[in-house]
């Protein structure tokens, strides 16, 4: 399962914000959750991973979830997106 979004936080996304992700993340331990953008793709458990992607305003960045829980993972993940300002859902 997987979602895309673009970036609109002005700061893309940096510790603070991927910390949330991060942390939403390691809630579901059923679950792989991934981070992709750029062509590199890195766990979502891990902070250095996400700021390794290097974020900013306007990117694109597609969350995906495998395993028991995915749904609700990626539920979970998308509202952290939503609710932090830092991207809108990208058909």
């Amino acid at each position: 399962m997987e979602k895309t979004f673009r970036i609109t936080d002005e700061d893309g996304i940096h510790a603070r914000p991927a910390t949330a992700l991060v942390n939403t993340a390691n809630k579901f331990k059923e679950s792989e959750a991934f981070a992709e953008s750029g062509g590199r793709k890195v766990t979502l458990k891990s902070i250095l991973g996400v700021l390794s992607l290097g974020l900013e305003k306007g990117d694109t960045l597609t969350l995906s979830v495998e395993g028991g829980q995915a749904a609700e993972a990626l539920q979970a993940l998308t509202d952290v997106m939503i609710s932090e300002g830092l991207g809108e859902v990208h058909a």
